[in-house]
């Protein structure tokens, strides 16, 4: 079976020189990180809970829910807003990329459509897929643009784009329904939340409207995600691996917070619990990857079915691997972007899965796929059928500052691949400008580990 690898890990060569020191957080103690030599030992040990039972936790949400609470915290923000202050870097640098970027026009104007009917690949049809994207990712970068200059009409820009689709769309049809509904959900609900607690121009009957329409237009589609792929349940983006859950499971998180509701939260954080172990493979994990609780691979013995899933890789021997390493790095990112983005909400929520099994998971991803990124040769037995499609894009930030600047975990391959792609971007589906809002951003961090 011929695939290509999106969500692999990277390597980077024994012979590359690591140089860590410059952005090292003053007053860390730092664990060690990978030995740049293959196969790594990456960062951590896979048993590490910090008093959290996965498998017996099953309520997850806040007893008191903290505003604003997806994705970035105000903390974070006022730690990013007094960088900017003193013309400080990286952030000036990734501030002025978000700003001059065509979806932080104030001459651009929301398109927003009744039914988003999106094929496969978004087209066949693609009505009003790129637009629902980008109008979500313009609100957002219009919120970001309030919060750090005061300046009102950025706020009411971004509430712009918010009240148009709340006023509009009643719908997402075609195959690609679930993904386009969890894309542009991830970004509605950061949108909606940083507004509605940093503007008090956003009238109370609006702010109704828009959460009607993430209660029932989108948080229905993506709430219980899709067995087909990882990264379509996490972050909801394509049939043949676990991405789409993941930015699924993703949006289904945002939303939660933004509307409060907790029954909703704790259904798509065990979903989540569930659903990582089966994208990430770690070696405690036996002779073969983990499947999730009730998806296809679960009620199958066949081994081609496992390994067909994973895209051909057979051999499950160095941690790390992802299922959609061998489809291609691009998607492996995707899902490993929104496995970052729900931890770090979950953090700023007061449950900290980065220190959990699920964390060294995605610790053991990002450096795996870094390493590979970055150029490191790859052996026979990594997808045997098919060469590493080494096109990850820049969705490192978050992951490696929460390993890196909070807990004091060297990352030397993560490190190296963040800040060659530095200032992070948007990829115009629901990854924006990471290194504005998370690099080196240790504003609410908890105490390093020993």
């Amino acid at each position: 079976m011929k695939v290509s690898a999106l969500f692999a890990l990277c390597l980077v060569p024994a012979s590359t020189t690591l140089v860590v020191g410059k952005v090292q957080p003053r007053g860390t103690s730092f664990r060690v990180q990978d030995s740049n030599q293959f196969p790594f030992d990456l960062e951590g040990n896979a048993g590490e809970t910090n008093g959290i039972d996965l498998e017996a936790t099953t309520s997850w949400a806040p007893a008191t829910w903290v505003h604003p609470g997806v994705f970035v915290s105000k903390p974070q923000l006022d730690f990013v807003k007094a960088q900017l202050t003193i013309s400080a870097e990286p952030w000036t640098s990734a501030f002025q990329a978000m700003k001059s970027h065509s979806l932080a026009s104030l001459s651009r104007y929301p398109t927003p459509f009744t039914y988003v009917e999106c094929g496969s690949t978004s087209q066949n049809p693609g009505n009003g897929c790129h637009e629902e994207r980008e109008d979500a990712i313009a609100a957002y970068s219009h919120a970001l643009l309030y919060y750090f200059t005061n300046d009102t009409t950025y706020a009411e820009k971004s509430r712009s784009y918010m009240n148009a689709w709340a006023n509009t769309i009643i719908d997402h049809t075609y195959s690609n329904a679930p993904l386009q509904t969890g894309w542009s959900a991830a970004s509605w609900a950061r949108s909606g939340e940083l507004l509605r607690f940093a503007y008090a121009g956003w009238p109370s009957s609006e702010i109704t409207k828009f959460k009607t329409m993430l209660k029932n237009v989108y948080l229905p589609k993506v709430l219980y995600g899709d067995d087909r792929t990882g990264n379509w349940d996490l972050g909801r983006s394509c049939f043949v691996g676990l991405t789409p859950f993941y930015v699924m499971n993703e949006a289904s998180i945002g939303i939660s917070v933004f509307l409060e509701d907790k029954t909703s939260y704790d259904t798509a954080m065990n979903i989540f619990k569930g659903r990582v172990p089966a994208y990430i493979y770690i070696t405690s994990d036996g002779g073969q990857p983990k499947a999730a609780p009730g998806s296809p691979q679960d009620h199958s013995d066949n081994w081609d079915d496992l390994t067909s899933f994973w895209y051909g890789q057979t051999t499950f021997n160095t941690n790390g691997i992802a299922q959609e390493t061998c489809r291609d790095f691009i998607h492996t990112g995707y899902g490993l972007a929104s496995i970052s983005h729900v931890m770090e909400t979950s953090w700023i929520q007061g449950t900290n899965l980065y220190t959990t099994e699920l964390g060294t998971r995605l610790r053991h991803g990002l450096g795996f796929h870094s390493g590979y990124q970055l150029g490191a040769t790859e052996p026979s037995w990594l997808c045997p059928d098919t060469s590493l499609t080494r096109n990850m894009e820049a969705i490192t930030e978050v992951g490696f500052n929460a390993f890196y600047w909070r807990q004091g975990i060297l990352m030397s391959n993560t490190q190296i691949l963040t800040l060659q792609n530095r200032p992070a971007g948007t990829n115009l589906l629901f990854v924006a400008w990471e290194t504005l809002t998370h690099a080196q951003n240790n504003a609410t961090a908890l105490a390093p580990t020993a």
